[in-house]
Parts: C-alpha cells; structure tokens; sequence
C-alpha cells in the first residue's frame, strides 16, 4: 500500500552536489526546489561541496547518515539521484545500493557530459558493479534521446524505465530591443578549460572531469577574426576554471580592449550578461544538455554551439542556431563573423530559439517530475 497515498503531498529526498557547487546540475536542484508544486516536498542532501577533499568526504558521510536516518524512519517516499560521471557515479552508486535494502524506489538522473568516454574506459568488473546497482531504479531520467539510448544499453534498463527530461528553464517575461545596438557582444558561459591539456590524464580519474567547453578556442577564433570585423564586436567569458590562463591569452594575443573574462557569476549576474549580449557561444567538446544554452535562447539569443550530446535534438542549425564541429576554428570564425554581419539573421535565429525552448518552461517540467513520481509510486 503506497505510504502517500493518505497525504497529499510526496515526500522527495534529492540526493546531489551542494548548492555552493558552480554548475548546471546545481542550477537544475535549483530549480527544483524553488518550483515544487504543492503536491510535493523535497529535501535536498548535498552529497559534494565547494572545498577540500577532507570536507568532501565528511558532506558525503553526512549524506549517508541523513539517507540511511531518513529511508529507516520512513521519512521519504522516494530517493531522487542526480550523478554525473567519475566520482560522482561511484558516490551515487552507493547511495543507490542504501536504497535497495529499505527497498524503497529511487529515480536516477544523469547529467554526465562525458559519461561515453568515462563508461568506455572502466573495467569490466565495475560496469558490472554499476550495472547492478543502476539497473534497479524505478525511473532512469535522460537530458535527450541519443542519452537514453545509451544509458538504456549500458545500464541494462527497460523501456519503462526510460524517461528523457531535458533540463528547464526560466523564461524571462520580457527580452531587450536589441536592433540599435552598436557592439556585437559574445557571451560564453561555463567551464573554463584548455582541451586537450597535460593535466587531462589526471583530471579523468577524480571527482570532475575536464568536460571542455571550447573557451580557448573561441578565444583564439575571436582573434582570428577580420580586425575590420572584430572592431564591431566583443567577447565576454564567464565561468569557473582555468580563468588566469584565459586571461593571459587574451592578453597575448592583443584582445584586452575587446574580450574580458569573469570568474563564476551568480544568477542575477549571469541573467544581466544575456541580457546585455547579442549572441551566445558554446563550442564544447562534450554536452548533456547544456543549461547555459537553454537559458540563453530563454532570453532570444542566437546561439553557435556544437552538435554534440543532447544539442542536435533541440538546436537545428540555420533555423533556431548555428552548429559548428567541435574544434573547428574555420567554421566557429565564420558563424562569428555572420552574426556581427547580418542583424536580420541574428535576430530570427533568437526568436525561434526562444520559442523553442517555451516547451522546456520550469512549471511545465516540474508537473512532468510530479507525474513521474506519482507513476514511481503506483
């Protein structure tokens, strides 16, 4: 007999980075919990934090202790798990198996930009491992399609356990006019990294991977721009990273009166810089589906980004945006240089992006999260 069924509420316990931790899975808990209908109470439990190792393991105790308090009280309906890769699946998957035995239900929910090259390169043995823990939730959430097909094999799940979700956004109630503006501003909003690094080997097997978003190489194909047409335009980066570094490119390659690099902003910060922006740029290596561009076609900005992960099934290029390969200066310095060029081109991609993304509203996905509970339950 279902527990909530006398309630009129279900009551959630959110297992997933801490709310100081920069990066869009957090801005998705977020989201979560500042837009939960009535029908439900969640409780979020950090499992990762903002600082050293020594506190990250202590966070993740804490989540132990609160999940294992909470499923034997009999204080939670279900368990919702939001993991990436890494670490990040190895903490999870043990939080998974705590569920299992106080058999209650749990939802799986994988942001993992580069969960295809982390999955390919693990042994035998620990796929195994994640197998039999992951095969057992009662509802696996995918960012797009081609992510679901790929979890449904590698995990060993069902059909019915399938679910693609992709993230939400906040549609803002009004957009700027920007057919007057002079400057061409391109913003670029993520994690700041050089691809293909010395430190990539290392960075494969901790917590977090590189998970590149192509910022040196927008960086280095901002410069290569016509300097008749770089004149028209500037370049604004925002994000966690390697920002020193970023900075000292940009120095030396002559670029400091055109391009300037932020640290980590916050919402409000990061809704002004859209605002303010003409267009947005994301030219990554790896996505899942990305929140920064979700939430800067939200605000009717073209966006040039990469056919990679979960973008192909909402950016068609031409018509809501402009697709460009991964690593392929030519063709981000000639979608730039279009863009600063052609207003009329600029402004049609940004209204259908924003159109696009309408379907993706926060209240709408919330009531989708609230019908994939109750049907969790039943």
């Amino acid at each position: 007999m279902n527990t909530f069924a006398n309630r009129k509420f279900i009551r959630v316990l959110m297992l997933g980075a801490g709310l100081d931790v920069q990066g869009g899975i957090t801005s998705v808990e977020k989201l979560m919990l500042d837009y939960a209908p009535p029908e439900l109470r969640i409780h979020h439990v950090p499992t990762f934090a903002k600082g050293s190792a020594t506190r990250n393991v202590a966070v993740f105790l804490g989540a132990i202790a609160t999940l294992i308090q909470a499923l034997s009280r009999n204080q939670t309906d279900l368990v919702h798990i939001h993991f990436s890769d890494r670490g990040s699946t190895f903490r999870k998957l043990i939080l998974a198996f705590i569920t299992l035995c106080f058999r209650k239900p749990f939802v799986l929910h994988c942001h993992g930009a580069a969960y295809r090259e982390f999955y390919a390169q693990l042994p035998r043995v620990v796929k195994g491992l994640i197998i039999a823990g992951f095969s057992q939730c009662a509802k696996f959430i995918a960012l797009s399609e081609s992510w679901r097909d790929f979890y449904s094999k590698s995990f060993h799940l069902s059909p019915d356990q399938m679910v693609v979700l992709p993230n939400p956004v906040v549609l803002p109630a009004e957009v700027p006019d920007r057919s007057q503006q002079q400057t061409i501003t391109f913003v670029f909003l993520g994690r700041i990294g050089e691809h293909g690094g010395a430190l990539d080997a290392v960075r494969s097997v901790i917590a977090f991977p590189r998970q590149d978003k192509g910022a040196f190489d927008l960086i280095r194909a901002f410069a290569a721009l016509p300097a008749s047409v770089r004149a028209q335009a500037r370049l604004v980066l925002a994000g966690n990273g390697d920002v020193e570094q970023a900075q000292t490119l940009i120095a030396n390659l002559g670029l400091a009166d055109r391009a300037v690099v932020h640290a980590w902003v916050n919402p409000t910060q990061r809704d002004q810089l859209l605002a303010n922006a003409s267009v947005f740029v994301l030219p990554s290596y790896n996505e899942g589906l990305p929140m920064s561009m979700l939430e800067a076609m939200a605000w009717e900005l073209p966006v040039i980004v990469t056919p990679v992960g979960g973008i192909p099934e909402v950016i068609t290029s031409e018509r809501n945006g402009i697709l460009v390969q991964p690593g392929n200066l030519t063709e981000l310095i000639e979608a730039m240089k279009r863009l600063i060029q052609d207003y009329q081109l600029r402004n049609e991609l940004g209204i259908t992006a924003r159109n696009t993304v309408r379907a993706l509203d926060v209240k709408h996905y919330m009531q989708s999260m609230l019908k994939l509970y109750v049907s969790t339950l039943e």
